[in-house]
């Protein structure tokens, strides 16, 4: 088997790696997020919801039928919380690992009122209130929730823990704290909170309070942005149009879904994908959303059947859910 990564980063394709029972069906991995013992948690685009695997790859359980009308975004803290992030559904709530609901953040189902047609970004005329199909989750080192509002707002929104609304920010643009379409959020250690502006093709950086420290261009439309453990960051990269919307015109010759990773100054230490051979287990297609485990290992989901579709390809040939060993 061939490797991928290069330098610190290297990593062995996982072959066959994951188990389900014949009645649980994993459609489209749109999230990726693993707890404090590494067991997998996948979102699942279809039900059930919700389908966890040991870190051996071995299904555990799975739950969260009828309570999402679309899934998007994951993302689990140091207690094993679950924050999901339903797009269609205009909602963002916690559970617990077993499925339970413990409290909701903002409105449910209330599409804020920012005259975006469909999921077209660019439609959007100005920043509101929560939420109008938001994207991914992330807590900071001092407990407080942020939401990336991407797909029909241009906001980040912040909750103190208890899910009391606390504040906002952005409009739709590219200049500093303008976002279209903020889709994956990060927080390292030292509180800054990394936001994948997706069709700005950045990663805009910005402290506590909202204000903007600094961005990197190195990427194209990132979907996540994972920090690890050491402290590295993952970008989970969609790449040039992979045919789910006509009006996404994007240059033939820019890369395809990769995965990077920079340190926490930007450089960048490693990368692989391309979308050149997305059947291949060292590629990708569709990289929608990223994480690593305690041992280094890369869970990747990507959105696949939607775009495998939308472009006219068997969506069987190509992998919703890739597992990248470290070695």
């Amino acid at each position: 088997m061939a490797t991928v990564g290069s330098g610190d980063f290297v990593y062995e394709p996982a072959v066959d790696w994951f188990h389900l029972p014949p009645d649980v069906p994993l459609t489209e991995a749109v999230g990726v997020a693993v707890d404090s013992a590494d067991n997998l948690y996948v979102f699942n685009r279809a039900d059930p919801p919700i389908i966890v695997f040991d870190p051996a790859g071995n299904y555990l359980r799975h739950w969260g039928a009828g309570h999402f009308v679309r899934p998007h975004g994951i993302w689990i803290d140091e207690d094993d919380t679950l924050y999901l992030t339903d797009d269609v559904g205009h909602s963002m709530r916690q559970f617990t690992p077993e499925g339970e609901l413990i409290c909701t953040f903002g409105p449910v189902n209330q599409p804020s009122p920012t005259n975006v047609v469909g999921f077209d970004y660019r439609k959007i005329t100005h920043g509101d209130a929560p939420y109008n199909l938001p994207t991914n989750t992330v807590k900071a080192p001092n407990g407080d929730v942020y939401v990336a509002d991407g797909y029909g707002n241009a906001r980040i929104h912040r909750f103190a823990p208890t899910g009391e609304y606390k504040t906002s920010w952005g409009e739709p643009g590219s200049g500093p704290g303008q976002f279209n379409l903020p889709h994956g959020l990060g927080f390292d250690r030292a509180g800054r909170l990394y936001v994948g502006d997706r069709e700005n093709s950045r990663i805009q950086i910005f402290s506590l309070e909202g204000e903007f420290i600094e961005e990197w261009t190195d990427v194209v439309r990132p979907c996540q942005v994972f920090v690890a453990q050491d402290g590295f960051v993952y970008v989970g990269e969609l790449g040039r149009k992979a045919g789910m919307f006509d009006w996404l015109e994007r240059d033939s010759n820019a890369p395809g879904a990769r995965v990077s990773i920079f340190d926490q100054a930007g450089q960048l230490q490693a990368r692989w994908g391309g979308g050149t051979h997305p059947e291949s287990l060292e590629d990708l297609y569709t990289g929608h959303d990223v994480c690593v485990d305690s041992q280094g290992n890369v869970y990747v989901g990507e959105v696949s059947l939607s775009a495998a579709k939308a472009a006219g390809v068997n969506p069987e040939t190509i992998p919703t859910l890739r597992k990248f060993v470290r070695v």
